[in-house]
């Protein structure tokens, strides 16, 4: 009798196989329930606009219990400059899923225009590279040991790329639009494992981001965070993530959210201080695959150095 783990793991290496083998397909990002908390790797405009060095760090644990299932940890770093008409930002991330494994890193930078008593226009730009490789040593029972391609392992492969962004915000308020991606970067592995590189500017390929939120005060004591996240490319269904976040006494964050055709979440989090949030996700799949995993996990944490709350008069929270 064939077992979940074993039809798990030769789906994973079917998929990573195609990948790897045939041609790799770089351009694609990872998933993240807790967006609203990690917009610079959505939007390179909003690089500065929380007007302090901030550091986000977050992870998400796909799937849990699934053989070779997504693991994805991200950093980022972004601040002010020029008495903040410009900013600067920094991205990272590590993802492993089976025996692949990338990483990404890309710098940011906008530049703000003021529009109003409060409000900024944002203008932004990042640029980086991908960076990712194949492990087959690390795969275990193989079963068939004469087959080449399981017994090497994929050279580690560079591709550059960028993207572009516009954030608009004020007190209450927040839209941005962005293409965190330009460059349709492919990559095929030939049988002696020399590798070929194709970089192509496609249009049709971009990966449009839209994101719209705000605060809204409901009570003493109560705010109101509603969001939203919508993806789309060309010859794809359009995907909607909404999400709606409550916030008790300035310390005590409740939400849920939704993704399209996938998942529905419950976030929950706390506000130590202005400066200092921890937040905690768990989403529940709507697909078959919920059968064989735990559902999926993330946590992240948000810090603002600096922050002088006496010359802010409301907190933004975005």
């Amino acid at each position: 009798m064939i077992t979940l783990s074993k039809y798990a793991k030769i789906i994973i290496l079917v998929i990573v196989g195609l990948l790897s083998n045939q041609m790799v397909k770089a351009q694609y990002d990872a998933m993240f329930t807790q967006y609203m908390f990690n917009e610079m790797f959505i939007n390179p405009a909003y690089a500065g606009s929380k007007e302090a060095l901030s550091v986000t760090a977050l992870h998400r644990q796909q799937w849990v219990s699934f053989p070779g299932r997504p693991v994805t940890t991200t950093f980022s770093m972004h601040g002010p400059l020029c008495q903040n008409k410009m900013g600067l930002g920094l991205s990272l991330l590590n993802e492993k899923i089976g025996v692949l494994n990338r990483n990404l890193l890309y710098g940011s930078y906008a530049y703000r225009i003021k529009t109003g008593k409060t409000g900024r226009l944002s203008f932004g730009l990042m640029a980086g590279a991908h960076m990712q490789s194949s492990n087959y040593s690390d795969l275990k029972n193989i079963t068939n040991t004469a087959d080449i391609q399981l017994n090497q392992n994929v050279p580690t492969v560079i591709l550059p790329n960028f993207g572009s962004g516009v954030y608009y915000y004020n007190d209450k308020f927040y839209c941005g639009l962005s293409i965190p991606r330009m460059i349709d970067d492919n990559v095929a592995f030939a049988s002696d494992g020399s590798v070929v590189k194709s970089l192509n500017f496609n249009v049709s390929k971009f990966h449009y981001y839209l994101t719209v939120g705000g605060v809204i005060d409901l009570a003493d004591g109560l705010l109101m965070k509603p969001q939203l996240l919508v993806k789309a490319v060309q010859n794809a269904p359009i995907e909607f993530d909404p999400n709606i976040n409550f916030l008790l006494k300035e310390k005590l964050w409740l939400g849920a959210s939704y993704r399209s055709y996938s998942d529905i979440s419950a976030i929950v989090g706390y506000q130590f201080n202005p400066q200092f949030l921890t937040s905690l996700s768990y989403d529940y799949s709507l697909t078959k695959i919920q059968k064989y995993s735990s559902g999926s996990f993330e946590v992240a944490l948000s810090y603002i150095f600096g922050y002088k709350a006496k010359k802010i008069a409301t907190p933004r929270y975005f």
